[in-house]
C-alpha cells in the first residue's frame, strides 16, 4: 500500500504537535472577537483562550469591565482585528491591567488587519463622516484567503512568544490551512450563484464577503456608519428597492433588526440575519461552520 508522502509530513507534524501540547498549554490568549479566539483555537487548540466578546456583542461598543481587565492581565497575547475597531476600549483594558507584555505588537498584541491589505482605507477621517476606520474596514474575516494569512502571521507570532511550542503551532497551522484550502473552493461553487446580486445591508459588517462573492451593496440601513436607520432614510431606501433589483435586506447577529423588518414589510423583500461571527446562530460553531451557515442562508433566498 503505497502512503502519499505529504500525508507522512503531516502525521510526523502533528506527532510533533502532540508531543509539544504541553508548552502550547502555557499560552494565554486573550482574543477580542470570537472569530480570533476560533482561528487561535485551530493553531494553539492547547491554549488558554478567552473571547472578550460574543458575536452576539457590537464589538465597537465594549465596556471595559473588571472580568475583562483580570483576564487580560493574566494573558500572554492578545488578538484583535485591529483598524481601530476596538479603539474605544481595547486601550482602556491594557491600561487597567497593566500587563506589559501585552502593550506594544512588538510583544504579546497582535493586530489581524496588520497583516493584510484592508478595504476603503482613507487619507482623512472626521466626525461629519460618522463611525468610519481610517486604517480601512476591520471585519476582514469574511474573506477566506485574507484569513489564511492572518492565520500564517499568528503561528509567528505564538512561535515568537512561546518558541518551545513552534512545532506544534506549525504543524497546527499546516492542517489548518490545507482543510481551509480545500474549502474555499467548494464555498466559491455554492456562491456561484450570488455573483452580481444586489442587497441592503446595515453597516459595512459584510464588506469583505460581498467583495470576495462580487455581491453588490446598493444602499445602507444607516444614514452614516454608526447613526441608526431614521424614517427619512428608510423612506429612501423604500424608494430604492423599488427597482426591483435587490435580493435581501441583511443584519448581523448583533445589529437591530427593527429598521430592517420595517424596510422588508413594506418592499416584501426577504431580511436575512447572518451570524457575524463564530457563535453567532446554532450552525456557527467554529470558522468553517460560520462561513458555511452564512453561505446557506444567503443561497437559500427566494
Amino acid at each position: 500500500m503505497r502512503i502519499n508522502s505529504k500525508k507522512l509530513i503531516m502525521m510526523g507534524a502533528l506527532c510533533s504537535a502532540f508531543i509539544t501540547s504541553a508548552a502550547n498549554a502555557q499560552l494565554n490568549v486573550f482574543a477580542c472577537e470570537p472569530e480570533y479566539a476560533a482561528l487561535a483555537q485551530e493553531i494553539a487548540p492547547e491554549a488558554k483562550i478567552y473571547s472578550a466578546t460574543s458575536a452576539l456583542q457590537d464589538p465597537h461598543l465594549v465596556q471595559a469591565r473588571p472580568s475583562l481587565i483580570a483576564k487580560m492581565r493574566q494573558a500572554d497575547l492578545v488578538v484583535c482585528a485591529g483598524a481601530d475597531l476596538e479603539i474605544g476600549w481595547l486601550p482602556m483594558l491594557q491600561m487597567k491591567a497593566s500587563n506589559n507584555k501585552v502593550r506594544s505588537t512588538d510583544k504579546g498584541l497582535f493586530y489581524a488587519a496588520e497583516h493584510i491589505e484592508t478595504l476603503d482605507q482613507l487619507e482623512q477621517v472626521d466626525r461629519s463622516m460618522g463611525d468610519v476606520h481610517a486604517k480601512g474596514n476591520p471585519h476582514l474575516h469574511f474573506d477566506p484567503r485574507k484569513l489564511l494569512k492572518v492565520a500564517s502571521a499568528l503561528s509567528e507570532k505564538m512561535t515568537a512568544l512561546d518558541p518551545e511550542g513552534a512545532a506544534g503551532y506549525q504543524a497546527q497551522l499546516a492542517d489548518f490551512s490545507e482543510r481551509w484550502q480545500q474549502a474555499i473552493p467548494k464555498w466559491e461553487e455554492q456562491a456561484a450563484g450570488l455573483k452580481g446580486k444586489k442587497v441592503i445591508a446595515y453597516h459595512s459588517s459584510f464588506r469583505y464577503l460581498f467583495n470576495w462573492l462580487s455581491i453588490e451593496q446598493v444602499a445602507d440601513l444607516e444614514p452614516k456608519p454608526g447613526i441608526p436607520p431614521s424614517s427619512s432614510h428608510l423612506a429612501k431606501l423604500v424608494s430604492r428597492s423599488q427597482e426591483g433589483d435587490v435580493m435581501a435586506i441583511l443584519v448581523t447577529s448583533y445589529q437591530d433588526e427593527r429598521g430592517a423588518n420595517w424596510l422588508g414589510e413594506r418592499t416584501e423583500l426577504p431580511v436575512l440575519v447572518l451570524p457575524m461571527s463564530v457563535g453567532g446562530n446554532s450552525d456557527s460553531k467554529d470558522l468553517f461552520s460560520l462561513y458555511d451557515s452564512v453561505l446557506t442562508l444567503l443561497t437559500n433566498v427566494e
